[in-house]
């Protein structure tokens, strides 16, 4: 008799398709990578405009339901606990994604009949008087985890609330399939190249206030090419006012853009650009997406898992963070030495291959989800 799948229930504040952030990307790539080691994958989502039925989609049926209102980036809602309570009792293994205030509510309320897998994307960094009031909940949470998931070595360690977890903090790096990622098509390259010059630079993702993006901008200032803002967030407003008050000329708010069209803009550009300053950055799953691309990449120092995936001097440059001479610096270092980037574009995807696929991501954490289920 042959065992049913595994039945796993992700977690999240949101999901595609109404963002397109890294860890909506992770929970997308976690649970493709998971399938063909025998486990199902659910998700339960918030969403403004929730979708009347769940959607089905390549990784997993996608359940969203109403976002009532939103704290601090915390989105609340209040009508979707029995949908929650419903999906929990489908479900051998319930994963939350951390941090999400009202998700520890939903999992806590779900009951301690299910084992809980916690992925740690960050610690809560801005919202510090929040944070504590916050504080009880998220170590009554993380107390009820059977494992706490790190997406690097760096932000374990550097995590003070992973610290306190001892044994139960195990380490999965994020990963990426290219089987599930778009082609580019060459004509849109050429036209991208055409609309934007060559080189130009590129950055992706959602617009929060930790990307670092008003350094980007004003590193913009001091560049020959052009900066490619692709996305939309919360700061897009504050972005845009900046770049007109600088006068720019060369920094381009394409807005959101889906698959295919990211995959052209990676191929297209000289570097890509994640200039997050913040450690609420924990890992940037765009990363893996540009070094696949063959691309050098350019991030900041802030202790995480952004200097996991690019080594300084061999997969791109790493500069400090909320520097805007420094970040110019180093992309004008990459427009005026094309073979420079070529060869540390090379290094990127080789570290990829070797580090962050997605078949490894699948069979780990497939390994973790049968350890605490039982299975």
């Amino acid at each position: 008799m042959t065992e049913r799948p595994l039945r796993v229930l992700h977690a999240y504040r949101t999901y595609f398709p109404d963002t397109q952030g890294g860890a909506e990307e992770l929970i997308r790539q976690i649970c493709q990578n998971v399938a063909p080691h025998g486990v199902e994958s659910r998700i339960y989502a918030l969403s403004p405009r929730p979708a009347p039925h769940p959607q089905e989609r390549p990784e997993g049926r996608l359940y969203q339901v109403k976002r009532t209102f939103e704290v601090a980036s915390c989105g609340v809602g209040l009508g979707g606990l029995r949908a929650f309570r419903r999906l929990a009792r489908w479900a051998d293994v319930l994963h939350l994604h951390f941090p999400w205030p009202w998700g520890d509510v939903l999992a806590l309320a779900a009951g301690e009949d299910r084992p809980l897998v916690v992925t740690y994307h960050s610690d809560i960094v801005r919202q510090r008087l929040l944070g504590k009031l916050y504080a009880p909940l998220g170590r009554r949470l993380l107390a009820r985890a059977a494992r706490v998931v790190a997406t690097s070595p760096q932000y374990a360690a550097r995590s003070a609330v992973l610290r306190a977890l001892g044994e139960r903090v195990v380490v999965i790096p994020a990963g990426l399939d290219p089987a599930h990622l778009p082609r580019p098509d060459p004509a849109q390259v050429a036209t991208l190249r055409e609309r934007y010059g060559d080189p130009f630079f590129f950055f992706v993702g959602v617009f929060r206030y930790y990307k670092g993006l008003t350094w980007l901008v004003r590193a913009a200032a001091e560049l020959p090419a052009s900066v490619v803002i692709a996305g939309a967030g919360p700061d897009e407003a504050a972005l845009r006012a900046e770049a007109a008050r600088l006068g720019l000329d060369n920094v381009h708010f394409p807005g959101a853009i889906d698959d295919a069209d990211k995959m052209a803009h990676l191929a297209a550009c000289r570097a890509f650009v994640l200039p997050s300053h913040l450690p609420a950055e924990s890992f940037g799953m765009a990363l893996l997406e540009a070094a696949h691309c063959g691309k050098p990449l350019v991030t900041c120092e802030i202790g995480t898992g952004t200097s996991f995936v690019n080594v300084h001097g061999e997969t791109g440059l790493v500069v400090p963070p909320a520097d805007p001479t420094a970040l110019a610096a180093a992309l004008r270092r990459l427009a005026d030495d094309p073979e420079l980037a070529r060869r540390l574009g090379e290094n990127a995807r080789r570290r990829f291959a070797e580090l962050f696929s997605g078949a490894a991501l699948g069979r780990h954490y497939a390994e973790l989800y049968r350890e605490v289920a039982g299975r």
